[in-house]
């Protein structure tokens, strides 16, 4: 099995980095794989403990195991993704999810140009910008809208621990990136930016090519 190209694409919560990760997956066959299900079982405390987690820190994710499997995909290896409850905050005991990548992997998460190993597994990599009140704005209808949070706890939540860790280790992390697309501008637009950057790099003929 031939090794996929990998990309890797970051930004803040409600930056539309998972968006433009999707559809890029979607144009061009590829396999989107998203951070959240790395981060760490808790469930040797309490539900009122785990609460209590700050899930935007980049410590919450268990990045050995991450880059880990990372690095078996590059191989060209199959991996078992672990499976998440985001409603308890823990994994799903004995449940994971086979995955094989056939030409090509987008990788997908606020911290995925954060760990050093990672992004040494990259052959390309985007940072989405976007201001921090369109990004409130966008996971505030999310959290309401699909997730039956109130107004306001999103937005104690989004200042206690989502606005400052973003500033934090999120944004520093766009200097890491080959691209950086506006997060405000069409999901086109910023397609097309990706696709001539991989153009330009030899990527896309590499993926025709497998």
């Amino acid at each position: 099995m031939n090794s996929p190209v990998i990309v890797g694409i970051a930004g803040c919560s409600g930056s539309g980095k998972t968006t433009l990760a999707e559809e890029l997956a979607r144009e061009l066959e590829g396999t989107h794989f998203h951070l959240d299900h790395y981060y760490r079982d808790l469930s040797h405390l309490t539900y009122e403990q785990r609460c209590r987690i700050n899930f935007d820190h980049p410590d919450e994710l268990e990045s050995d195991l991450l880059i880990a499997h990372v690095s078996r995909l590059a191989e060209g290896h199959a991996i078992q993704v672990p499976q998440y409850d985001f409603g308890n905050h823990t994994r799903i005991p004995g449940k994971t999810k086979r995955l094989e990548v056939d030409h090509l992997l987008i990788v997908d998460g606020i911290f995925a140009l954060y760990y050093e190993g990672l992004r040494a597994l990259y052959d390309f990599s985007v940072y989405v910008d976007a201001p921090d009140d369109i990004c409130y704005q966008r996971r505030l209808a999310r959290d309401v809208c699909q997730r039956g949070r109130t107004k306001e706890s999103v937005a104690a939540h989004y200042a206690e621990t989502v606005r400052p860790m973003a500033e934090q280790y999120v944004r520093p992390t766009s200097r890491y990136a080959d691209l950086v697309v506006d997060g405000t501008a069409s999901l086109d637009w910023s397609i097309e930016q990706v696709m001539t950057s991989l153009r330009k790099r030899g990527l896309l003929e590499l993926l025709n090519a497998r």
